[in-house]
Parts: C-alpha cells; sequence; structure tokens
C-alpha cells in the first residue's frame, strides 16, 4: 500500500495539527472464469480494479479522524457482482486507544467477526460459500452506499486479546455484535443479531488456529428462516512460495455439500498466480484461474 503525506497550507489549518495522512492501495485482478449451471455452462474474462483511499488526522489531544473510500470496476463475471463504477460509500471514524467510532458506510459486526473469512478462494472467491454468515448483515459496500444509506453506526473496542464490535443500521433495524478472544494461538469469537428481517442471520459462531502446516477455521451460523450454514476451512504451505486453500460447507439452503480446492503462487513484489474450483451449495460449480497485484 502506497502512502502520500500532504502538509500544505490547504490540508493543515493549525501549527497544532502536524499533517493530514492520506494512503492510496488497492489490487488488480484479470483471467477467466468458468460457471457450469442447470442453464448450461460458460467461460468469460474476469477482471477488477479497486482504489482504495484512506484518509486521517489527528487532533491535539490525540484523537484520530478519518474516511475510507474506495473507486471500484468490476467486469461483469457473474451473476450478483456488482458493476461497481465511481465512488463508494464514505466510512468515517474517529479513533483514540483502542476505543474506535463509525458511521456511514460501516463495516458491520458480523462482516468483520473472525472466521467469516477463513479463506479467499481462487481468483474471485468463487461464490463465498465458506462465508458462514451468508451477507445476512451490515458490510463495508465496494460499490454502493452500503449502511451509509441507511444510518449505519458501530463501536469497535480491542484490549489485548479481547475485541469487541457492535454495529446498527436502519436496514432491518439491524442491531449485531461479536466478541473474540485469543489465547495460545486459537481465536473464538460469538456473534448475535436481532432484525426486522426474518431470513437475516441471528447467531454466529467461529473457532480457528493452526494444527502443525495448517491453519484450520471452523464456522457456524444460523441463518434464520434460511437455516444453519457450517463451513470448516483450512489453509497450509506446500512450497516457500504457494499455499492451497480448502473447504467444505453444508447448508440448509442449499441443495448439495459444498467444496472447494485453490492454490496461490507468490510471484513476488505483490503479483500472484490464482486458481480454483468450487462445487456451490446450488449445485454449481465455479472455477476460475488469473493473476493479481497488489498495489
Amino acid at each position: 500500500m502506497k502512502k502520500v503525506l500532504f502538509a500544505t497550507t490547504a490540508l493543515v489549518a493549525t501549527a497544532g495539527v502536524a499533517a493530514a495522512d492520506v494512503t492510496f492501495g488497492g489490487y488488480g485482478r484479470f483471467g477467466i472464469i468458468y460457471n457450469d449451471t442447470a442453464a448450461g455452462d460458460s467461460t468469460d474474462v474476469t477482471s477488477r480494479f479497486r482504489l482504495q483511499i484512506d484518509a486521517t488526522a489527528e487532533s491535539d489531544a490525540g484523537v484520530t479522524f478519518g474516511a475510507r473510500a474506495r473507486i471500484q470496476q468490476n467486469n461483469t463475471d457473474n451473476a450478483g457482482s456488482p458493476a461497481g463504477t465511481g465512488i463508494n460509500g464514505v466510512r468515517f471514524f474517529a479513533r483514540s486507544g483502542g476505543l474506535e467510532v463509525g458511521v456511514g458506510n460501516i463495516f458491520g459486526a458480523l462482516e468483520f467477526m473472525p472466521g467469516m473469512y477463513p479463506i479467499d478462494l481462487g481468483l474471485t472467491g468463487l461464490g463465498y460459500d465458506y462465508t458462514a454468515y451468508n451477507f445476512r448483515g451490515d458490510a463495508y459496500s465496494s460499490g454502493g452506499n452500503g449502511a451509509a444509506g441507511s444510518n449505519g453506526v458501530e463501536v469497535m473496542y480491542s484490549a489485548g486479546d479481547l475485541s469487541v464490535h457492535v454495529s446498527a443500521s436502519d436496514t432491518s433495524d439491524r442491531i449485531a455484535a461479536h466478541v473474540a478472544y485469543t489465547f495460545s494461538g486459537w481465536t473464538v469469537a460469538l456473534g448475535a443479531q436481532d432484525s426486522d428481517n426474518a431470513a437475516d442471520t441471528e447467531f454466529a459462531a467461529s473457532v480457528g488456529g493452526s494444527i502443525g502446516p495448517a491453519n484450520i477455521t471452523l464456522a457456524y451460523a444460523d441463518n434464520g428462516t434460511a437455516g444453519d450454514h457450517i463451513v470448516l476451512a483450512g489453509r497450509f504451505d506446500v512450497g516457500a512460495a504457494t499455499n492451497v486453500e480448502v473447504y467444505v460447507a453444508d447448508a440448509d439452503m442449499g441443495s448439495d455439500t459444498g467444496y472447494g480446492v485453490d492454490f496461490n503462487h507468490d510471484l513476488g513484489g505483490g503479483t500472484s498466480i490464482r486458481g480454483g474450483v468450487a462445487k456451490r451449495l446450488n449445485g454449481d460449480t465455479r472455477a476460475d484461474l488469473g493473476v493479481r497485484f497488489n498495489f
């Protein structure tokens, strides 16, 4: 991630503020994606460019105020993938020590909960069936306003190995929270949500840590009328520059057991070759292969 430090009269209001800090970073990816569904199969080009902008300033009292925004563009690589154009809804925050308050396009307590993204399968995520809460709660939106369009607010606190995250928005009057604790290399997290939407997640739990050379995560969510969703996922190195990720998922909303495997080979300098294949919970098969470069 590249950093640009501005210290000009346009950004520094008083002598008591040293500078404003603006950071630019993100990634690009491109490759091919294969989809096999009941309606037929197709092979297409997939691509994404994401530019993330983080801006902060610190008060005399040591409180950091900041904002995050993204500019993202996808091609139409698969159904449900937003095109993403222009700038998204902004997340604003104030942070002091281990306490942070965010408003606008919030992260969301369930989305940000440890264990909900145990791996990053292939080039594109291949459907994200390994995300137990199944996106049934508030989350930071790269291609839209997210909770910024519905008065999203969240409070995050961490002290040593303990972290707590509470979020709320006008979307279905959601109120969600998680608490996580790390001990002996293992992280245990519990989350819950109250919502007017019967299909939203009600409870979630995860545990993750290392067993020998593998990082293992077991996650579970009660997704309301959508039913239970459980995931076992792992990541392990197979060489100095290559790792493999695997998962198996079972959900009441799915007609099949889901599973997938991928590889990620580091080319150095923030570049990598990635690819994978997944048998989706809905019975579809999806595979991808391509290159990602971080900047």
